[in-house]
């Protein structure tokens, strides 16, 4: 413990150098937690210091080269930084420039070709790569137009649905008021109707003058008067002759229409009757609801 807190202690000082150490809270967490980044800043310095001593080699190195490649020009040539032109000193800067642009180890052909050739492939694969995007985006614009069509004509049909639906609504509640108008206003004749039909029943009133009744008994005038149209039928060939005949045939279509098998006929009253003067009673009866409109007795024997 006592050594990782000397450890701390130095390497803090040497970070701050000449400004004082800040205060901290002396614990085994915060001893480690120190500990740790003094071991690891003692590496990065290290490290540092072993890549700057690299560089420092590489430079000594080239410039070794360079001095060489001095004297090589110099003795061998005659040529010097001095002695070029304007022009050449910027050829060989230009040159120097796109060496170093192009990561080559000299400025010899060999060297140039090669990475010339890789940037050419880089630059077909980035002209490749940029028409495959390019295609892409054209697809895309493609369906970002679809889409803001699609859209366009979404958001109208919400409007025309939200305008519908307010009409609809305010429909809706028409009906409602309405419906509450007509169940109440039902509710009143209910009430009425039902305090008339009280009041007539404390009256005494006769069912057979009612509505119903009436219209029960125009109904039954009506298939009287259906019933009756073929007899005036059969009774126009009569209609020509003498009293005597046309009694007689009107005697001899109540017998065919009326008469039982038995000899008996069922009178208004419903009962069987063996007379035979009563018979052409009947008989003379039938002929005078037969010539005039009042039917219902005629109904009463037909039943």
């Amino acid at each position: 413990m006592s050594d990782k807190i000397k450890k701390v202690n130095s390497w803090l000082g040497a970070v701050f150098g000449d400004q004082p150490v800040p205060q901290f809270e002396v614990n085994s967490r915060t001893v480690d937690i120190l500990y740790q980044l003094a071991q690891s800043s003692e590496a990065r310095c290290s490290d540092t210091s072993l890549l700057i001593e690299d560089y420092k080699q590489k430079t000594s190195e080239y410039q070794a080269d360079a001095a060489h490649l001095q004297d090589v020009l110099l003795q061998g040539v005659g040529l010097s930084g001095a002695s070029l032109s304007k022009a050449s000193a910027d050829y060989v800067s230009a040159l120097v420039d796109s060496a170093m642009v192009l990561g080559v180890r000299d400025t010899s052909l060999s060297s140039f070709m090669p990475a010339v050739n890789n940037l050419t492939s880089e630059l077909l694969e980035a002209e490749k790569s940029n028409r495959r995007l390019e295609r892409e985006l054209r697809v895309l614009r493609k369906r970002l137009g679809a889409t803001l069509v699609l859209r366009g004509n979404l958001q109208e049909d919400i409007d025309k649905t939200t305008k519908s639906q307010a009409v609809e609504s305010a429909k809706a509640e028409e009906r409602l008021l309405n419906m509450d108008f007509v169940t109440a206003k039902a509710r009143e004749l209910s009430h009425r109707l039902e305090r008339s039909e009280a009041r007539l029943l404390s009256r005494n009133m006769d069912k057979s003058i009612t509505h119903q009744a009436i219209v029960q008994l125009s109904e039954e005038v009506g298939t009287l008067k259906n019933e009756i149209i073929p007899l005036k039928k059969k009774l126009e060939p009569y209609m020509d002759l003498s009293p005597v005949r046309l009694l007689c045939g009107v005697v001899r279509l109540f017998r065919l229409h009326y008469f039982r098998p038995e000899g008996t006929i069922m009178f208004p009253f419903s009962f069987p009757l063996q007379s035979n003067f009563f018979k052409y009673y009947v008989c003379y009866f039938s002929l005078l609801m037969c010539c005039f409109p009042f039917c219902h007795r005629a109904h009463l024997l037909h039943k």
